[in-house]
């Protein structure tokens, strides 16, 4: 047999890596590596089999092969043959990657979209392995898969970096959760630092805080003076935890006036700010300044780095994004939801199987089709729920849509909701519309037209 890895970010090459090198993987007659740049504009971007930061995990591989040379000029994201030329990809593929199509194993990220489905549609006797996509893989998954898909998922890798939390990708299918353990992360993570020519150029000295850009505007969760007062916060709170030097790392996409509006934050507090222009993963920047707290906003690195290395952490704005996703079943809402509730001083989900039944609940909200066996989860966390947090993470709509505890009673309601799975407003709608036609009908019977 031959292991597909067909990855596109390095926290996905890390956990493959970690798995391999703890065993969870078997051995098998050839790895091969599949990297994929899927950056808006990869031109701009350098993949998985480009940056020296990973050149000792790619040399765990027998061969590499990216995905984009062989597409170009068309972008990943954009690969989406018709299900009749699968066939001809499949023969194209296997000839000019050398595989026997009826003797491999695929192990892929985010298998809901392009192009990592339409792999797993062209190579539709491989065996599958999702390998997890941070936090996200708590969530289950979005796109609702056929069968010939998801019936071959045989498990989840992930890193055990939300201690006794399992995710719920794949659950309804049988797929096994394998938990990668946080100290074979931890050992690939030193392992890229170690080997990277860049830890010798990076400044030491005063006591560093590492805050991260995620670029909410972006995405359009908030305004960009919203972001810009969390990105001051995050500045705040990162002192507060003795920081003498900010070291910012912002997202790829971030506009400039955000690091200056960070520098200025950092400048009032007269503190040192060195922004980090280069690719290295939060988690190998935190191990290389040994910082004092890693500040962000919902981002996969803040239970990472408190599980690897014990590292203090503190999330901002969480509160104002979970208000903001949308729709309900936006993929940012678990890690959104992870991170906020086990960040909070005051969290009511600090145990692990209270965080797992609010992920659950959360995650059927999302996905009433797909993870259907988990609304009596849903049901009784809501029945008991303080209003306050039931409102910071389940909207009342939604609530309101499922016929769920908690949700409003009342006129609107009842025109949310309606019977039979049909709301009052739409039926009204319906109603408009053929009281409509009729009376067009009897016009023309009226006037011979």
């Amino acid at each position: 047999m031959t292991q597909v890895f067909a990855l596109h970010t390095p926290y996905g090459l890390m956990t493959a890596i970690a798995a391999i090198d703890a065993g969870l993987v078997p051995p098998d007659d050839e790895r091969v590596l599949v990297p994929i740049n899927s950056a808006a504009v990869p031109e701009t971007n350098r993949g998985l089999d480009e940056s020296p930061q990973l050149r000792s995990l790619r040399n765990r591989f027998d061969r590499v092969v990216p995905l984009n040379p062989l597409l170009d000029p068309l972008h990943p994201t954009a690969w989406a043959p018709r299900e009749t030329e699968l066939p001809a990809w499949e023969r194209l593929l296997a000839h000019a990657w050398d595989l026997d199509p009826a003797r491999l194993d695929l192990y892929v990220q985010t298998p809901q979209v392009a192009p990592t489905r339409t792999l797993l549609s062209t190579f539709r006797r491989a065996r599958i392995t999702v390998i997890g996509d941070g936090l996200m893989t708590y969530a289950p998954v979005r796109t609702r898969l056929p069968r010939t898909i998801a019936g071959r998922v045989q498990s989840v890798l992930y890193p055990d970096v939300v201690p006794g939390l399992v995710p719920l990708l794949f659950a309804e299918v049988g797929a096994a959760p394998v938990a990668i353990p946080a100290p074979a992360f931890a050992a690939v993570v030193a392992e890229i630092d170690d080997a990277s020519a860049e830890r010798d150029h990076t400044p030491h000295g005063a006591p560093a805080a590492l805050v991260l850009g995620q670029y909410l505007a972006a995405l359009g969760l908030v305004t960009v003076d919203e972001e810009t007062a969390m990105q001051a916060e995050m500045v705040d709170r990162a002192v507060e935890h003795g920081a003498r030097r900010i070291v910012f790392k912002p997202h790829p996409t971030a506009p400039p006036a955000l690091a200056e509006s960070v520098h200025g934050r950092a400048r009032r507090h007269g503190v040192a700010f060195e922004p980090y222009p280069g690719d290295a993963p939060a988690e190998v920047l935190t191990r290389r300044l040994d910082a004092v707290a890693v500040v962000a906003g919902f981002s996969t690195a803040l239970p990472t780095v408190r599980a690897l290395y014990g590292t203090p952490t503190e999330a901002v704005g969480n509160a104002t994004v979970l208000a903001a996703l949308r729709p309900f079943e936006n993929s940012n809402r678990i890690p959104a939801t992870i991170v906020d509730a086990t960040n909070r001083p005051d969290t009511a989900f600090a145990a692990p199987g209270r965080l797992q039944h609010l992920v659950d609940a959360v995650g059927y909200c999302m996905q009433p089709r797909t993870a259907a066996h988990l609304r009596p989860r849903a049901e009784a966390l809501l029945d008991g729920l303080d209003p306050g947090e039931r409102s910071r993470y389940f909207s009342a709509r939604r609530l309101a849509e499922l016929r769920l505890p908690g949700a409003p009673r009342g006129m609107i309601t009842h025109i949310l909701i309606g019977t039979g799975g049909v709301g009052h407003a739409e039926e009204a709608r319906l109603a408009m519309r053929g009281a409509g036609r009729r009376t067009r009908r009897a016009w023309k019977a009226v006037t011979g037209r």
